[in-house]
């Protein structure tokens, strides 16, 4: 089934995890800490390599980039 949202934040509603597939401005500025509360995997997939995976890292998510390592939090790092 097709979900249409009205909102970038509607698309989080009951979401795992959030694939980046576009540059557009309104998805560069997240709150991360907001961003991990809404995500019950806490995962994030960047196929624009939007974000700087520190940060996410910091904020409990885990982050994977194209042609980047995969970086997870703090905790739960090998």
């Amino acid at each position: 089934d097709l979900h249409l949202c009205a909102t970038r934040d509607d698309t989080l509603e009951d979401a795992d995890a959030l694939v980046i597939c576009t540059e557009w401005k309104n998805f560069r500025v997240v709150d991360f800490e907001w961003l991990a509360s809404k995500l019950r995997a806490r995962v994030v997939i960047d196929g624009r390599n939007l974000y700087n995976p520190e940060h996410l890292a910091a904020a409990g998510l885990h982050y994977s980039g194209i042609g980047l390592r995969h970086i997870a939090p703090e905790g739960l790092r090998p």
